[in-house]
C-alpha cells in the first residue's frame, strides 16, 4: 500500500473509532473525517460531494417529511389501543403486538422516527396494565431496527443495497428467482417474537380487562389522517414501480412530499395538521448529514483502491469454499455491528462485495448475508444502532432510573442471537447454498 491509502485508512478507522467511543457528536466525527481526507489529498471537495448518494439523501428526506406528519395523525395512538383490546389486556401478548404493529411500520419508516412514535403511546398502556416500561420500550425498539431492513423504504441499509447493486423494490420480495428480504425477515421476526414471548413476556404482569378498558384514542382529524395516509401510500406505489416510472427514488419520495404539503397548506384552517415549518424543525437533520459524510468517507476507501485490495484478499476464501466464507462473514459480522456503528460497516462491506464480483465471485448471497446480518447484529447493544439508544433513554425517562448494561443484554442478547440465528439457516438454505456449486 502506498502512503496515501495507510492515511486514508488511518483517518477512516479513526473516525469510526471516534463515532463508536461516542465522546464526539458522530456528525461531527463523519464530517471532519471528510475533511481531513480532502486536506490530505485523498479526494477533491468536488469529489467529495460526487460520491455522496443524493438520490438516497432525497428519499430520506421525502420519507421523513411525509413520516413526520403521519405520526401526528392519532394513528399510532389509535392502532396501540387496538393493540390492547387484541391482547385482551395481557401484558406479554401485548408486548408482542406492539412490537409485531412496530416492525410493520418501520418497513416504511425510518426506525428513529418509528420509535418516537410508538413508545410514548405504548407507555400509558403500560401504567394502565401496571408492567415495567424497560423490556415494552426495548422491543419497540428492537422491532424498529429488525424490519427497517425487510423493504425498501424503512432504513438506510437497503437503500445503500439500491445505490451500490441496484436492488429495486420488489427485488426486496423476490430476487434472483427466490424469496428476498421481505418473506426470510417476515418469517424470522415472527419466530422470533414467538421465542421473547416464552423467554421472558410471558410471565410479566397480570392480565388486567378493567385496566384495558380505561385507555381510549381517536383519530382527532379523520380527513387530515386520510390525506396523509392516501399520499403515503400513493408514494409507496409509485416508488414500487420506479422503474416504469423512470425516474429515481428519491425524485419520487421528494415529490409525494411535496405535494402532501401542498394539499395541507392551501387546506390551511379545515385541517388540524402541524405547519409546514414544524415538520422541518423535526427532522434529524443531524442524521442526514451523517448519512452524506458517510458515502463520502467510504468513497474514500473507494477511491484510493482499498476496497479492491480487501475484496482480492478475500477472493481465495470464496473461490475454494463460497459456504464457509459467506458463514464466516455473516456470524463475523454480528458482534462487530454490535459495537460498530453499522450503517459505516454496512455500507463499506456493500462496497467490497461488488468489487469482490469483479473476479466472478456471486455477489446476491454476500449482499443478502451483509444486509441481514449488519441489521440483526446491531441489537445487541446502543453502540451499534442509535436507534436503541433513543429506545433506552425513553425507558430510563418512564422509570426514573437508570436502566443497567445486564439488564439491557438479558433482552438484547436474546433478541439479537435467536433472530440471527433464525435468518442464517434461511439464508444458508435459500441463498448461499444454491450459488455454492
Amino acid at each position: 500500500m502506498e502512503l496515501l491509502q495507510w492515511l486514508t485508512l488511518a483517518v477512516f478507522a479513526v473516525t469510526i473509532v471516534a463515532i463508536v467511543i461516542n465522546k464526539l457528536d458522530a456528525t461531527v466525527a463523519a464530517l471532519l473525517g471528510v475533511a481531513v481526507m480532502v486536506w490530505m489529498g485523498t479526494m477533491t471537495e468536488v469529489e467529495a460531494a460526487q460520491l455522496v448518494d443524493w438520490n438516497v439523501m432525497a428519499i430520506l428526506v421525502g420519507i421523513w417529511v411525509i413520516a413526520g406528519y403521519f405520526g401526528r395523525t392519532g394513528i399510532p395512538s389509535w392502532l396501540s389501543v387496538q393493540s390492547l383490546k387484541v391482547s385482551g389486556g395481557r401484558p406479554g401478548l401485548l408486548i408482542v403486538v406492539l412490537s409485531m404493529l412496530t416492525g410493520i411500520l418501520s418497513m416504511f419508516i425510518d426506525n428513529v422516527v418509528c420509535i418516537l412514535m410508538m413508545a410514548p403511546v405504548a407507555l400509558p398502556l403500560a401504567r394502565a396494565l401496571k408492567i415495567p416500561a424497560t423490556p415494552l420500550v426495548l422491543m419497540i425498539g428492537f422491532s424498529a431496527n429488525f424490519m427497517g431492513t425487510a423493504l425498501l423504504l424503512g432504513d438506510l441499509p437497503p437503500q445503500m443495497l439500491h445505490s451500490v447493486a441496484g436492488a429495486e423494490f420488489f427485488d426486496f420480495i423476490w430476487s434472483q428467482g427466490r424469496p428476498s428480504s421481505f418473506p426470510i425477515l417476515i418469517v424470522t421476526f415472527v419466530l422470533t417474537l414467538a421465542f421473547m414471548y416464552f423467554y421472558g413476556f410471558r410471565s410479566i404482569g397480570k392480565a388486567s380487562a378493567a385496566g384495558a378498558a380505561k385507555i381510549k384514542a381517536r383519530i382527532p382529524d379523520p380527513l387530515f389522517a386520510t390525506i396523509t395516509v392516501g399520499m403515503f401510500l400513493l408514494t409507496v406505489l409509485a416508488m414500487a414501480f420506479r422503474e416504469v416510472l423512470d425516474v429515481k427514488l428519491g425524485f419520487i419520495a421528494i415529490t409525494g412530499a411535496i405535494i402532501l404539503v401542498l394539499i395541507l397548506e392551501l387546506l390551511g384552517d379545515k385541517l388540524k395538521a402541524p405547519s409546514f415549518e414544524h415538520i422541518v424543525q423535526e427532522l434529524d437533520w443531524r442524521a442526514v448529514f451523517f448519512y452524506i459524510a458517510l458515502f463520502a468517507l467510504v468513497g474514500g476507501l473507494e477511491k484510493t483502491h482499498i476496497l479492491d485490495m480487501m475484496a482480492n484478499a478475500m477472493k481465495p476464501l470464496f473461490a475454494t469454499n463460497y459456504v464457509l466464507g459467506a458463514t464466516l462473514l455473516y456470524w463475523v459480522t454480528i458482534p462487530i455491528v454490535g459495537l460498530v456503528e453499522h450503517d459505516a460497516y454496512i455500507l463499506t462491506f456493500l462496497y467490497m462485495i461488488r468489487d469482490l464480483g469483479t473476479s466472478g465471485v456471486p455477489t446476491w448471497p454476500l449482499w443478502w448475508v451483509v444486509l441481514w446480518a449488519g441489521t440483526l447484529g446491531s441489537n445487541l447493544t446502543v453502540a451499534g444502532a442509535p436507534a436503541l439508544y433513543v429506545a433506552l433513554r425513553i425507558a430510563e425517562k418512564e422509570e426514573k432510573r437508570k436502566v443497567s448494561l445486564r439488564e439491557f443484554l438479558s433482552w438484547s442478547l436474546a433478541f439479537c442471537l435467536v433472530s440471527s440465528a433464525i435468518c442464517y439457516v434461511f439464508a444458508l438454505l435459500i441463498w448461499i447454498l444454491p450459488y455454492s456449486n
